[in-house]
């Protein structure tokens, strides 16, 4: 496929604010019930009637969590709908509507922003949430989303993250560390790119983790699968920081212990070549990666029969009194306090 070195450019300038805004979200048509106002008026109306509504928001900012050396703007535009989709479903709810708004530089012309909303616009259909809103300003520093996700729940089926109890198993969806080496695969491709610009990388081998930085998944599955299974939750929490901050969260927020077997962490088989391909612990990598956006929950042992088997799910530890700590138990028995390692955006760049 040959490259067009010269695509048409459209300053925003040209459509205006409200002229940008009809013309990025002409394509999103409600599907939900509870949409009754979408975009077009001051504010959205929702009607949930007897559901509980769970409000969520998330923001991404350029140079602090993605980098357009290597992160296209469709994939970006999905990526930023999934961070803020998990979160719902790490209450137990289903994500209805979310509304988005962006702060964008000169640098992008229109058809930069169309690509971003091809994304978004994409993510809405496969996960059946109405876009009903936003906002877009001016930017000095490059680019920034902020997306707001609503969603509904049944009152006795909503789960916090302050349930777990001692004897609770603690269980995953999917395997870690993914993301994060795609990340540290794409990081390497672009220092290399620098020094050659003529260098085309060869990424087919790192497929599944590229991908896996590049467009992950929200696990709506997840909540129809225990509903499906009838099994609720005593507390759950979407993996976006590194399993062992969660599992901290979890134990913080319920006052509670954890043990964790190092034995018992998924991993798929590219993360563990790639990690010994860097030299580095693929334990670390899923204790400390993030960005898996996986469902770490924590179920009763009375539901163990009913998890059983399931390829979906995974119980790596338990639950203990709250006296007993938070440790992991390494393959060679040794007992090692969880600490968290995780992301943290808020610390020097």
């Amino acid at each position: 496929m040959i490259e067009d070195k010269n695509p048409s450019r459209t300053p925003i300038s040209e459509l205006g604010e409200f002229g940008l805004i009809d013309h990025l979200t002409k394509n999103f048509k409600a599907t939900q019930k509870s949409t009754i106002k979408s975009i077009g008026d001051d504010a959205a109306v929702l009607d949930f009637k007897s559901k509980q509504v769970v409000i969520s928001t998330d923001i991404l900012v350029e140079h602090v969590h993605f980098d357009l050396s290597y992160m296209p703007l469709k994939h970006l535009g999905y990526k930023a709908m999934i961070a803020n989709l998990s979160d719902v479903y790490a209450m137990n709810a289903s994500a209805t509507q979310v509304t988005i708004a962006i702060a964008i530089s000169n640098r992008f012309p229109l058809e930069a922003l169309e690509e971003l909303y091809a994304g978004i616009e994409t993510a809405s259909k496969i996960y059946g949430v109405d876009v009903v809103g936003g906002d877009t300003t001016s930017s000095t520093t490059g680019l920034i989303i902020s997306i707001t996700a609503v969603g509904e729940v049944n009152k006795n089926d909503v789960v916090y993250r302050s349930g777990a109890k001692p004897n609770d198993l603690l269980v995953v969806t999917g395997d870690l560390g993914a993301a994060y080496m795609g990340l540290q695969i794409l990081e390497r491709e672009k220092e290399v790119f620098k020094v050659n610009p003529n260098n085309q990388p060869d990424l087919e081998p790192y497929t599944y983790i590229v991908e896996r930085q590049l467009k992950p998944e929200a696990r709506k599955d997840i909540i129809k699968l225990l509903r499906d299974l009838k099994v609720k939750p005593t507390s759950m929490i979407d993996i976006s920081d590194g399993l062992s901050s969660e599992i901290i969260h979890l134990c913080k927020q319920s006052n509670v212990g954890a043990v964790l077997y190092e034995n018992k962490i998924p991993l798929d088989p590219q993360v563990i070549s790639t990690c010994e391909e860097f030299n580095i612990d693929s334990t670390t990598i899923a204790l400390n990666g993030g960005e898996d956006y996986e469902l770490l929950m924590t179920i009763a042992q009375e539901d163990f029969p009913k998890i059983k088997g399931n390829p979906n799910l995974t119980v790596i530890g338990y639950m203990t009194e709250k006296e007993q700590g938070m440790h992991l138990i390494t393959r060679g028995d040794a007992l090692i306090p969880l600490i968290a390692k995780g992301w943290n955006a808020l610390k020097d760049q």
